[in-house]
């Protein structure tokens, strides 16, 4: 029986994605592990590897489709002996087709729309977590008996796949036991739809832009974010004259080794240190429960065309300003060419967000979830002060804002970290120790 090939979920957040390139054809042979296509997320593009051998009998969604939903069939695989007239009705599934921008602008505003929408076809879950199974996996366990719940995958990410089912003993399946479905709450009020503001700009000139799924998840996390998450702010100047100094002492003993470190570089170290110095705010939000991470990982927002990465450096507390300095561009080069893959930019609890580099004195970022808490970073200003002495003196300050998840970090916690980034960046030479 041909076996149908699925829209994989390369990310634990996709729901979608867009099938950029086809790199085999129908009629091609293929074996586990061989590259099939070229697939996009919202933030990356990715090669998709096949998990089954066989050949390639039927493409069902062409290049360059948008919105394939994850699970819905993409191509149909033929094992020995089959032809394409086996795929029968199989290949009357039709290719999906790229949502028009205003519907996409609706869908992201309107959560009301989204209720309502078909449900994307389920897998099978063990605790709520899907399982990753190949179809002719599921075939094979189905006709064994097998619960796939109960098996260890060896293919790509855990998924389980032919190699698997066959191993493994006949046991018999878990009854499938009913879920309550929660009450639905009620939806936050939606701004005007798209046709709504549309019809506003009737007889103006303007260009649509439409939204790519990197901004429509964008979209829809940061308005999630300050919807869900109860923001609170802290902010300090913190005297960077000390730090600039040292700065341009490094700099110049390292210039043979072509290395220069920038003021960010000083910034994600502050804050990594800070975290293990109070580590109670090293946490993120879990939703019934509050996560203490042990290292510092921290994440850095990448601006890139059309929106931002946040790689996370992890272990960022264990790495000498170099090393991070090192690790920081090459994660912002590949953020900007969309070739980082999902486990470089997931993860962390803490982010820094730096626009001091555009001239911004200050501002407040929101909290990209889980994380406990992001810094916003302003841009290094000379302004007068008020030194030990009493007298004015004239000092390069940098303005920085904390936004804290009330959640995760209460006030006078939030307070202690913030305390700890100033210290670490008002003595840079302390790092170091």
């Amino acid at each position: 029986m041909p076996t149908e090939i699925l829209m994989p979920a390369l990310s634990p957040t996709m729901e979608e994605g867009t099938l950029a390139k086809w790199l085999v054809k129908e009629g091609d042979t293929v074996s586990s592990g061989d590259l099939l296509a070229e697939i996009e997320t919202d933030k990356a593009t990715m090669e998709f590897e096949a998990v089954d051998e066989g050949t390639v009998g039927k493409i069902l969604v062409a290049e360059g489709s948008e919105g394939v939903k994850v699970n819905t069939p993409i191509a149909v695989l033929l094992e020995d002996g089959e032809s394409a007239e086996d795929i029968g009705s199989t290949s009357s599934a039709p290719a999906p087709e790229a949502a028009p921008a205003a519907d996409a602008t609706a869908e992201v505003s309107t959560p009301a729309a989204a209720e309502t929408a078909a449900p994307a076809p389920a897998a099978p879950t063990k605790d709520g977590t899907r399982i990753f199974a190949s179809p002719l996996a599921r075939r094979i366990a189905a006709q064994k008996g097998l619960d796939l719940a109960a098996l260890k995958g060896s293919g790509p990410h855990g998924r389980i796949v032919k190699a698997d089912v066959e191993k493994a003993e006949a046991a018999p399946a878990k009854a499938s036991e009913p879920t309550a479905t929660p009450a639905l709450a009620a939806s936050a009020p939606a701004g005007p739809s798209g046709d709504a503001v549309t019809k506003m700009y009737e007889g103006r000139d303007y260009e649509e832009v439409k939204l790519d799924g990197m901004r429509k998840t964008i979209a829809a996390r940061l308005t999630e974010a300050k919807q869900t998450v109860p923001h609170f702010y802290l902010r300090r100047d913190i005297k960077l004259d000390a730090l600039l100094e040292f700065r341009g002492t490094l700099n110049g003993q390292l210039a043979d080794r072509g290395i220069k470190l920038s003021v960010n570089d000083f910034i994600i170290k502050a804050c990594a240190l800070a975290l293990q110095q109070v580590p109670d705010a090293n946490a993120v939000w879990a939703g019934d429960k509050v996560l203490k991470l042990t290292p510092s990982d921290v994440a850095v927002a990448v601006a890139i065309e059309g929106g931002l990465f946040t790689p996370v450096l992890q272990d960022a507390h264990q790495k000498s300003l170099s090393a991070l300095s090192a690790e920081m561009k090459d994660l912002a080069g590949r953020a900007r060419d969309r070739k980082l893959a999902p486990h470089e930019y997931q993860g962390g609890s803490f982010a820094i967000s730096n626009l001091g580099m555009f001239g911004i004195d200050n501002f407040d970022a929101v909290i990209n979830p889980p994380h406990g808490a992001i810094l916003a970073v302003g841009a290094g200003v000379k302004k007068p002060v008020v030194g030990k002495d009493g007298e004015l003196e004239v000092a390069t300050v940098m303005s920085v804002t904390l936004s804290v998840d009330h959640r995760v970090i209460d006030g006078a916690l939030g307070a202690q970290l913030l305390q700890a980034i100033v210290d670490n960046l008002e003595n840079p030479l302390a790092m170091l120790a």
